[in-house]
C-alpha cells in the first residue's frame, strides 16, 4: 500500500502537483499518465542518476508513451552552460520531436534547471515533468519553475520561468544520494524555517538528526513542509516581483561564493546557502536589524547539522572582499544598481533590504574569514 501525498502549486490553467512518496518512479506510468499517454516522452539524467535509475523510469514511461528516448549529460554543476544546452537541445531535436513532445529531468538540480530551460526554449516552449534525485531539487530547485544556466558573470544569470507539468518526488532516489549531497539539501529545508516558519525552525533543532539520517518520517515531513512553504509563495508570486525574492535567503552571498569556487564540485550549491545564511544573520546583526541571540541560535544548527555557517569553513581560495562584492553586484536580485539582500529580523520573519552598505558587506565578510 503506498502513501503518497499530494500536493498543487495553485497557478490557474498552469497549476500541478507534487507528488511525494517513495518508489514513484516505477509507478511512472499511472501518477502520470495524463502527462505520458500516447506521447514521445524524452528522459534526460546525468551519467550518475542515470546508471542508479534511469532503466526504471524508462520501463514505466515507455508502458504508457508512445516512444520513449533517453539523453544523458555530465554530472555537476559545470554542465549547467550555454554549451550543454545548445548540445542537449540538438540532440532532442536530431529525435525528430514536435510541440507534443513530453521532457523528463530525472535528476538534481542542475538536470531540472538545464532540461527546463531546454523545454522553455525548444519549439519555443514544451512541456516537461520534474523527477527530482536530490533532497536539494526534491525541497527547492523542482518547484516553481526557474530554470537556467550559469553564465561567466555568474549563476543562474540565464533563464526562463517555465513551470513543470509534474513533479515527482521519490524519496526512495535519496538512499543512493552521497551523505554530503543530502547535508547540501538539509541547508535549504533549514532556509524555509529561517525565513518564514520559527515552528519548523524548533522541529528540525529537534528532529534535523533524523532528517540527516533519512528516518522516512522526518524526511517526508521535512520535504512536504519545505514544498508546501515554497509552493505557496511562488503561487503569491510567481516571477519573483516581491514575496518570492525571500527564498533567495542566504542567496546573494551564496552564489558569489560558488562563482569564486568555479562550479567545480569543491562547493556544493547547498553547502554555498548555509554560509550565506550564516552570514546574512551576521549581516542583519551588525546593521542592528537582528538580535545575536537568533543569530547565533541559526548558525549553531547549521553547524551541528555539519554546515559551515560562515566563510571560514568553505573553499573560496583567496578571494578578496572586493572580489566577493563585486560578484554580488552582479546578482539577480540587484536593481537599477542597489544591492537587495534578504536579511532576517528575527527566526521565522525576513524581509528584502535595500539598504546595505559597502561598509557593512566589508566588516561582515572580513570578520568571517
Amino acid at each position: 500500500m503506498h502513501t503518497d501525498s499530494v500536493l498543487t502549486v495553485g497557478l490557474g490553467d498552469r497549476a500541478y502537483d507534487i507528488i511525494v512518496g517513495r518508489d514513484l518512479l516505477d509507478r511512472a506510468d499511472t501518477l502520470a499518465t495524463l502527462h505520458l499517454a500516447d506521447r514521445h516522452v524524452i528522459i534526460v539524467s546525468d551519467h550518475n542518476v542515470a546508471a542508479h535509475h534511469m532503466e526504471r523510469l524508462a520501463m514505466a514511461c515507455g508502458r504508457v508513451a508512445r516512444r520513449c528516448d533517453t539523453l544523458t549529460v555530465a554530472a555537476g554543476e559545470a554542465s549547467k552552460n550555454m554549451q550543454v544546452l545548445s548540445d542537449l537541445l540538438e540532440d532532442i531535436l536530431a529525435l525528430g520531436v514536435d510541440r507534443g513532445v513530453m521532457l523528463v529531468a530525472l535528476g538534481g538540480g542542475v538536470v531540472g534547471d538545464l532540461v527546463g530551460f531546454a523545454a522553455a526554449s525548444l519549439l519555443r516552449g514544451v512541456d516537461f515533468i520534474q523527477v527530482p534525485s536530490s533532497l536539494l531539487a526534491q525541497v527547492d530547485s523542482s518547484v516553481g519553475g526557474k530554470t537556467g544556466v550559469n553564465a561567466a558573470a555568474g549563476k543562474n544569470l540565464i533563464g526562463a520561468f517555465h513551470q513543470p507539468r509534474l513533479v515527482l518526488a521519490d524519496t526512495a532516489l535519496l538512499d543512493t544520494l552521497p551523505d554530503r549531497e543530502l547535508r547540501a539539501g538539509y541547508a535549504e529545508i533549514v532556509k524555509y524555517g529561517l525565513l518564514g516558519d520559527s515552528d519548523f525552525f524548533e522541529w528540525l533543532e529537534a528532529h534535523g538528526a533524523d532528517v540527516l539520517a533519512r528516518a522516512p518520517e522526518a524526511l517526508s515531513h521535512a520535504i512536504l513542509t519545505s514544498c508546501a512553504a515554497k509552493a505557496r509563495i511562488v503561487e503569491a508570486d510567481e516571477r519573483e516581483a516581491g514575496q518570492r525574492a525571500l527564498l533567495n535567503l542566504g542567496h546573494t552571498f551564496g552564489h558569489a561564493f560558488e562563482a569564486v569556487a568555479g562550479y567545480d564540485g569543491s562547493l556544493l550549491h547547498g553547502e554555498a546557502i548555509a554560509a550565506g545564511m550564516g552570514l546574512a544573520f551576521d549581516l542583519a546583526t551588525y546593521m542592528d536589524l537582528c538580535s545575536g541571540q537568533d543569530s547565533a541560535r541559526a548558525k549553531a544548527h547549521l553547524e551541528a547539522s555539519g554546515l559551515a555557517s560562515g566563510l571560514a569553513g568553505i573553499p573560496v581560495g583567496n578571494a578578496s572582499t572586493q572580489t566577493l562584492i563585486g560578484l554580488m553586484g552582479r546578482d539577480k536580485k540587484v536593481r537599477n544598481g542597489t544591492m537587495h539582500f534578504v536579511l532576517p529580523r528575527r527566526i521565522g520573519d525576513s524581509f528584502v533590504c535595500d539598504s546595505v552598505t559597502v561598509e557593512a558587506l566589508q566588516h561582515v565578510l572580513e570578520a568571517g574569514e
